[in-house]
């Protein structure tokens, strides 16, 4: 059994006792995407004209460049070592295992990775969900196709103490067997690999995770998990 919290700015495991980090009262509405982004991937070079994927989503250019300058005043104010690759492979970590126990169901091994307030709705969300949309909400680290940082924000709370969140979005690949009008995109989206007679049901599917850390002098450096969405398997 793995017994792990991500520390994500180091990329590495600790132990899962630490104290939950407080969840800000305020959050910003989430930032939306548009536009196209072709990313190819191989599968089997056995199967000619079988092994590419495209995955679409690259946030506008204006929210682009808002992430940037979040990124420069993480660095310039708050931890000149915070590395924007680093959270970011730190996060699909995240993401991966943390989604793998969800669809297990096994919650009280998450207890130090999600808030709690959040962990009790998905408790609730997951214990009535099918087989099937539960092993669609599993994302096994190979299988990520595409993430990037969707929204960033700071905060400051009225001790003056100083907090980071940071909206990751994720695509990744998934055998669920899932009808198509079920999952928004997933016709877009659906993999065909080997040939016509032989179809593959990978698709790719959308996550949103939210990661919170507190940057306060003195206060470990530990990220936590304070929103999970999965398409509309969990609403």
């Amino acid at each position: 059994m793995l017994r792990s919290v991500f520390r994500l700015s180091r990329v590495c495991v600790r132990s899962p006792r630490c104290p939950l980090l407080p969840v800000p009262l305020l959050r910003p509405p989430v930032a939306q995407c548009s536009g196209l982004l072709a990313v190819t991937r191989g599968y089997s070079s056995q199967s000619p004209g079988s092994n590419r994927v495209v995955v679409v989503g690259v946030p506008n250019p204006i929210i682009w460049f808002r992430t940037k300058i979040y990124f420069f005043l993480i660095r310039t104010y708050l931890d000149r070592d915070f590395s924007v690759e680093e959270f970011t492979d730190g996060a699909k970590q995240a993401f991966s295992f943390v989604s793998r126990l969800l669809s297990q169901c096994k919650f009280d091994a998450l207890e130090n990775l999600v808030s709690s307030e959040i962990l009790r709705e998905l408790s609730e969300k997951c214990s009535v969900l099918s087989d099937n949309y539960r092993k669609a909400l599993a994302a096994e680290s190979d299988e990520i196709m595409y993430s990037f940082p969707g929204d960033v924000a700071i905060h400051y709370d009225d001790d003056g103490r100083k907090f980071v969140r940071i909206l990751m979005r994720f695509w990744y690949l998934s055998h669920a067997d899932i009808p198509d009008e079920e999952i928004d995109g997933t016709k877009v989206f659906q993999v065909v690999m080997g040939n016509e007679n032989t179809k593959d049901s990978k698709r790719v599917l959308t996550a949103n995770y939210e990661f919170l850390r507190e940057f306060t002098q003195g206060v470990k450096p530990d990220w936590i998990i304070t929103r999970i969405e999965h398409s509309k398997l969990l609403e």
